[in-house]
């Protein structure tokens, strides 16, 4: 794999690029939840499963305590479906405040909502136990978390549920999954699957960020010129390309399910080695980037599978274009809150939206990779520094 281009610029992918071999992979046993659970529903979006567990589980009408960080497109499926969110204390570490939820249930409270942030566990016990004191529901959201355990206990097996996304992990064209744990079952329609054209159109997308990352400067040229052609017949033809990764629920897309080429592609990944690699380049960018940078984590708890590196700076639209003209595809992670929660409420929450950052470290960048992307940070953050000490 070719990290760095001929001209000298990286390109490093926010998320994991598919490889042809994938297509035509063997399955292998799923050992990790979604897909070692026996009552599964998968979906195209994970915002489905977060509206259909409102309806499911007859939270409609009433509240739903939910975290003041938050993405805000789980608040608006939960809307949707007809519930009222509240909202608790998250602290500056993504430390979920047990006392600030203990406080905030009321005789309205019907569910609370756990979101375990990039791989890292939030206190899904704790909040088992609290939710079983009060005879409530416990939604565990697992979309940040695929392939995450605290400790020996996998995410989204403590919840009544546990909501998954697939895509941000895998490189799969579109997927989400509702498990739904206990002895309790449910009659789950399946849902139906997504147009094929637009999960073609995903698929091929995939593949092209895989040929440039193998390819440099001839496969970027190649992508460039089928993302060209495509384009222009994908308007010609009027294919309905269902997004991922928008901000926004959008009703009219609830009900599709995954793909049956996503499950495929799933199962035949090797989930142990994701999960290696991607500690792998976590521990690479912490050793490199502590001294420029105070790390939000210092350590990586056994059993997390992060999602990213997130990288703690004070002038972040700075550091985002800095690192994008050098090929990196950080993301601003998180920035708004939902217009149901009040921002001046909760200041720890508002500065992390204002100082995190998205470093890629998925399975596809060898340490090679990394060495450069690291590299290519540390001189961002100085960069960023030095622009504020001239300014002050």
């Amino acid at each position: 794999m070719e990290a760095m281009t001929p001209s000298g610029r990286l390109f490093v992918p926010s998320l994991p690029t598919l490889w042809p071999h994938m297509l035509v992979s063997k399955p292998r046993p799923g050992s990790l939840p979604p897909f070692s659970s026996p009552n599964v529903r998968y979906f195209y979006f994970a915002r489905n499963a977060v509206w259909l567990t409102v309806k499911m589980l007859g939270l409609d009408n009433g509240e739903v305590l939910m975290p003041s960080y938050h993405h805000g497109v789980e608040v608006e499926a939960l809307v949707d479906a007809g519930a009222t969110p509240r909202f608790y204390r998250v602290g500056s570490r993504w430390d979920v405040d047990l006392e600030d939820v203990a406080r905030r249930i009321t005789p309205k409270t019907k569910a609370l909502y756990l979101t375990h942030y990039a791989g890292f566990p939030g206190p899904a016990a704790e909040m088992r136990k609290l939710a079983d004191q009060h005879g409530l529901v416990l939604i565990e959201d697992c979309a940040l978390s695929l392939l995450s355990s605290d400790g020996a206990v996998p995410l989204g097996t403590t919840g009544d549920v546990g909501i998954f996304c697939l895509y941000k992990t895998l490189p799969v064209p579109n997927g989400g999954a509702l498990v739904v744990n206990g002895p309790r079952s449910y009659s789950l329609p399946e849902p139906p699957a997504p147009p094929s054209a637009s999960t073609f159109s995903h698929t091929v997308s995939a593949l092209l960020q895989n040929l440039e990352l193998r390819g440099g400067a001839v496969g970027r040229g190649l992508r460039g010129l089928v993302r060209t052609v495509g384009h222009g017949t994908v308007k010609a033809a009027s294919i309905e390309r269902v997004a991922t990764g928008t901000q926004h629920f959008d009703r009219k897309h609830v009900d599709l399910g995954m793909s049956p080429l996503t499950k495929r592609i799933a199962l035949a990944q090797d989930l142990e080695s994701i999960v290696e690699k991607r500690r792998r380049n976590y521990f690479y960018l912490l050793g490199r980037l502590r001294d420029v940078s105070t790390p939000l984590f210092n350590q990586l708890p056994a059993g997390t599978c992060p999602l990213f590196y997130p990288m703690v700076v004070q002038e972040k639209a700075e550091v985002l274009a800095r690192l994008r003209a050098k090929g990196i595809d950080a993301i601003d992670f998180w920035k708004r809150f939902h217009p149901a929660c009040d921002a001046g409420a909760f200041p720890e929450v508002a500065q992390l939206r204002r100082s995190i950052v998205e470093i890629p470290c998925h399975q596809d960048l060898s340490p090679e990779v990394m060495a450069d992307v690291a590299s290519v940070v540390r001189d961002a953050v100085r960069a960023e520094k030095q622009t504020k000490k001239r300014a002050g």
